[in-house]
């Protein structure tokens, strides 16, 4: 009865659960019945005894088996004879699920952000906090008037459209084409539509490294794949990002030039034009993440948008759910005509419809009278946040940070070597809440804060928590 015949291609375990659920189909054993031990059952099939004991679980799993500690495995009673197909196993297909795979120092955090407390310090969340985000007058709008604003082509509300490309040319000084400007519910779903509409399973793409990228599962639920490319002080390192575009036949550049997240680091205006004259060169296109840009704290002239650069290559992504929170959803992907009316196609078919709420309050909050004044209200007091924390970091040993130039992030290191893996529990245990490098690379000696979420009053407490941390990470390395 318990002889396996080894197939190829199908894992043992499972071979040994099919052998297992043929014996009781067969009637061989009968539903109550005890299953050889564990140990004995191995011996026999000629396997390991890990081996056997996988096969059980699935069984367990399945509902076909019963296990009782101190007794054994029984042939579960009550199903036999009912039905003798084999349930599908859908745990097996759960465990294929990217987007259900969540590393579990995120999972601690969640679970101290529920539970709260005056003591804790958030600077992990990827947005603004409530306090931050501007107010703006909503005048009196009836249903009706909603539902007529509902008139909108595929590419979603025009009214908006117009809004951003006059924002776009007044921050930068150059055009987007109102007329093939996409509104995406946020910069992910331009990002998510790119890669189904224009990208297939075992395509590879280059990004920088380290790079928030890499904590997005989209690209391993689309099957992509992701070559980081080393950074130096102005981000992507362009002899690097050629030889990776030779090796590994990349079909496309992502990167986020201007406050780059995690490190916060600016490309400057010549590498931004090396970087396009490369990309053109390889026929390749580039995908520029510039959700920051209404964040900078430099001229925009020393920053020029890719997109400006070369209109026709440069798939540009926008957002205002930086700067009027992350509910808004509102963000827009530049593109040539044809691809943008393909992406648009595509999220038709998906039903992935756009709701004309927050896009009439996006443009209302664009086109109000203090919209510029409440945003220049707005970074400055990001910026006294982020150089009160770059103070505090650059006070303690063995931290570097250097000042943001724009956005929210800082992206502090640790100069005496990677962070162990209980080291990084120090952060959880002080109830101080940072995304760790492991998230956006391989690296292990970085953490990024949004310091937008420390305000003035817990600034003192963000440094009491850093300096027993450090003195715990210090103390480890004279042992």
């Amino acid at each position: 009865m318990w002889h396996l015949d080894k197939r190829e291609g199908l894992p043992v375990y499972q071979q040994i659960s099919e052998l297992i659920l043929s014996t009781v189909k067969s009637g061989e054993l009968l539903p109550g019945d005890k299953l050889p031990a564990e140990r004995k059952l191995a011996a026999q099939l000629g396997v390991n005894r890990s081996t056997v004991v996988h096969a059980l679980e699935e069984l367990e799993d399945m509902g076909w088996i019963v296990r009782k500690q101190g007794s054994g495995s029984f042939i579960a009673e009550g199903k036999w004879g009912v039905t003798s197909a084999a349930r599908t196993d859908w745990k097996r297909y759960l465990e294929q699920n990217a987007f259900s795979k969540t590393e579990p120092f995120i999972e601690d955090m969640k679970q101290l952000l529920r539970n709260g407390g005056d003591q804790l310090i958030d600077g992990y969340t990827g947005e603004l906090p409530l306090e931050l985000i501007p107010s703006f007058e909503i005048p009196s709008l009836t249903w009706k008037q909603f539902l007529e604003e509902e008139q909108q082509d595929d590419f979603g509300y025009f009214p908006l459209r117009e809004s951003i490309c006059r924002m776009t040319a007044e921050e930068y000084g150059f055009s987007l084409q109102k007329e093939t400007l996409l509104i995406t519910s946020g910069a992910q779903q331009a990002l998510f539509m790119i890669l189904q509409v224009l990208l297939r399973a075992g395509d590879s793409v280059a990004i920088e490294d380290p790079s928030f990228l890499y904590a997005l599962p989209v690209f391993q639920a689309a099957g992509i794949r992701l070559y980081g490319v080393p950074m130096d002080h102005e981000g992507i390192d362009l002899e690097q990002l050629e030889q990776t575009m030779r090796q590994h036949r990349v079909k496309m550049v992502m990167v986020n030039p201007s406050f780059q997240n995690p490190t916060g680091k600016v490309m400057g205006r010549a590498r931004r034009e090396k970087l396009v004259r490369l990309c053109q060169s390889y026929q390749i296109p580039i995908i520029e993440d510039d959700v920051f840009g209404q964040l900078r704290q430099i001229p925009s002239e020393q920053i020029p948008p890719l997109k400006k650069l070369d209109p026709d290559n440069v798939l540009y992504i926008g957002s205002l759910s930086k700067i009027l929170g992350s509910t808004t959803k509102i963000g827009w992907l530049s593109a040539p005509l044809s691809v943008n009316r393909q992406i648009a196609e595509a999220r038709k078919i998906m039903d992935f419809s756009l709701s004309i709420f927050p896009q009439v309050l996006a443009n209302i909050a664009l086109n109000d009278p203090n919209f510029y004044e409440r945003l220049t209200d707005l970074k400055q007091e990001i910026k006294n946040r982020g150089t009160a924390i770059c103070d505090i970091l650059n006070e303690l040993e063995g931290w570097t940070v250097k000042a943001p130039q724009g956005g929210f992030y800082v992206w502090a290191t640790f100069s005496k070597g990677n962070l162990k893996q209980h080291e990084w529990q120090y952060f959880l245990k002080e109830g101080l809440l940072v995304a760790p490098s492991f998230l956006f690379s391989a690296y292990k000696n970085s953490i990024r804060i949004n310091f937008s979420r420390i305000p003035k009053e817990q600034q003192s407490l963000f440094r009491e928590k850093m300096e027993r941390i450090t003195e715990q990470l210090l103390a480890n390395r004279k042992k």
